[in-house]
């Protein structure tokens, strides 16, 4: 195989979420595996909505995922290279102008069903001599511009789903230029993939159905139609649709929340495929790993419970450097390396560090049984003198197990409980230097 060419076509109307950021990994894995180059192009012919924000936004969180692209353009610079393309295509006979108003031609689809047809366009729009077209914008009306299909069969080999077809005799007309002179996503896209040379368009299935009708914008056009993959959707952890919840699964909001954009990458990378679940700790390594022969034709279920437990993988070794501007942010006086140590372990995500900073600086309050009253009572009184040490926590309830008789669970945990207010937690071992003396002596004596 050449060395692929591929692109990821956001629009910049919105931020990127766990959906839109699956395709263009698998865009990335596929080209960087394969030495090839990964271009990201900005879709953003929808002037109204699209904005610089968005942009800027999209393109900030791809670079925190670390899928950085090798050449970017916007859709926006490029209507002469649209125009000239669809001016091709007129002359051609391939796109004509159509002057159905949105009611009629919903018209058309319900009386075609209620006769048990398809609801195919009827392409009456070519019937129309030049008289009944000066007729209709004399009256106001603006056409809209549909290309023709053959009414051929239109055949690929999907990398994802295998062979596929579409019978272009069953699907309307597709409309590449809105009344208002606009462009639809269709044109504009395959004039780009032309001019980039892009090898391989890889996308979710629901675009399956315009393949067909793309395959033949492409060879009108006198390109090479590229090979395709159709990856399943994602779907919720209950197998149901997932659009509704994607906005609380955006790149800012995962990262507000403390996931790791390996985390992210290393679930999203497998799910729906036939490897293990693990997390990665490098891209190359995914990249590496890729294959579109893994990815199956089930939905692809996504769980948050998934992307949790890897963000607690890599956080349980995660050197103190790379999280100290994040513990700083969230509790300044826990910004040290051997309070991160003690307590990554206990983390899922960063931000669960500041739950075991108000123990170990803060102000907790003391929980007792009152059948553990005496014995709280006598450990204040068999703390060790001096500072507290790594060493101080085995010497100290070594000796309350002599002198009390007690073990295991009925020896540790309400010394736990008095001191840190909960029932689990990190090592107490490397906890209570943390604490500190004086905040020991006041937690028991309270307690």
């Amino acid at each position: 195989m050449s060395s692929p060419i591929v692109r990821f076509a956001p629009s910049p109307t919105g931020k990127l979420h766990v959906g839109n950021v699956r395709t263009a990994l698998i865009n990335w894995l596929f080209a960087k595996g394969q030495g090839g180059t990964f271009v990201l192009r900005i879709d953003d012919t929808d002037t109204e909505r699209s904005t610089q924000a968005y942009e800027d936004g999209l393109k900030a969180d791809l670079t925190w995922l670390d899928l950085v692209w090798d050449d970017t353009f916007n859709q926006s610079k490029r209507f002469g290279m649209y125009d000239a393309a669809a001016d091709k295509l007129r002359d051609m006979g391939l796109l004509y102008a159509c002057y159905e108003t949105a009611d009629e031609l919903d018209r058309k689809r319900k009386i075609a069903l209620s006769r048990g047809r398809p609801p195919v366009y009827d392409r009456s729009a070519l019937d129309l001599s030049d008289e009944d077209k000066a007729k209709l914008e004399a009256e106001g009306r603006k056409p809209h511009w549909r290309f023709k299909l053959s009414g051929e069969r239109v055949e690929w080999t999907d990398l994802v789903r295998g062979p596929q077809g579409i019978d272009t005799s069953s699907v309307s007309d597709p409309v590449l230029i809105r009344e208002d002179g606009s462009y639809l996503y269709t044109l504009p896209s395959v004039v780009d993939d032309i001019d980039a040379k892009i090898t391989h368009v890889v996308r979710g299935e629901d675009h399956v159905t315009n393949s067909g009708a793309q395959i033949e914008i492409f060879k009108a056009l006198g390109g090479t139609p590229p090979e395709m993959a159709h990856t399943p959707l994602l779907v919720d952890a209950e197998g149901g649709a997932f659009s509704k919840r994607l906005g609380s699964l955006s790149m800012d909001t995962l990262e507000a929340r403390g996931i790791f954009p390996m985390a992210i990458v290393s679930l999203l990378a497998k799910l729906g495929t036939s490897d293990n679940i693990e997390a990665r700790d490098d891209l190359g390594v995914l990249a590496k790993e890729f294959d579109f022969s893994k990815i199956g034709r089930a939905p692809a279920k996504f769980d948050e419970k998934d992307l949790l437990a890897l963000n607690a993988t890599l956080i349980h070794t995660t050197p103190f450097d790379a999280v100290k501007e994040q513990l700083s942010a969230i509790a300044p006086d826990a910004a040290n390396e051997p309070f991160w140590l003690a307590v990554r372990e206990n983390c899922q995500t960063v931000h669960d560090a500041k739950d075991f900073a108000d123990i170990a600086y803060g102000q907790i309050e003391p929980v007792i049984d009152a059948e553990d009253a005496d014995f709280i009572s006598e450990a204040n009184d068999l703390l060790p003198e001096g500072e507290i040490t790594a060493e101080t926590w085995k010497a100290w309830t070594s000796s309350l197990k002599e002198k009390t008789g007690r073990k295991g669970r009925g020896l540790f945990m309400p010394l736990r409980k008095a001191l840190t207010g909960q029932e689990h937690g990190p090592d107490m071992g490397v906890l209570l230097p943390l604490i500190g003396r004086k905040a020991v002596v006041r937690r028991l004596s309270k307690a």
